[in-house]
């Protein structure tokens, strides 16, 4: 019996590790966002500390509701500046560490939320 509808996404993480992520069809190691249909491997985000205005436009240009940074082995948070620019536009926004965040996206995936995974891989 099925209990959960089908996504229409085929970007669910199926594995992951501190500095590489693996989907249905691909493995990525940079630095990257994963949204329904759409992955950006060329992501300019360096680090948590190093966030900017600039690096967000990325994940805005994907209009989610909800975004999730994965932040590594643990878990950083932005500055109250990149908070406060998730909230101006009324997106919902969450800093988890890597694990935490892929298997969070998974479950908005499944649930045909508009969310992003903003991952910032180590090494």
């Amino acid at each position: 019996m099925k209990l959960t509808p089908a996504s229409r996404s085929q970007n669910f993480v199926r594995a992951y590790e501190a500095h590489e992520v693996r989907l249905t069809d691909r493995t990525i190691n940079t630095n990257c966002l994963i949204a329904t249909e759409q992955i950006v491997t060329d992501w300019s985000a360096r680090s948590v500390e190093n966030l900017s205005n600039a690096d967000l436009q990325a994940i805005f240009a994907l209009k989610p509701e909800l975004v999730i940074l994965g932040t590594g082995t643990r878990q950083q948070f932005p500055s109250a500046a990149i908070r406060a620019a998730f909230l101006a536009r009324e997106i919902g926004f969450e800093a988890m560490d890597t694990g935490a965040a892929c298997r969070t996206f998974n479950v908005l995936l499944s649930e045909d939320r508009r969310a992003v995974l903003a991952l910032l891989l180590e090494g």
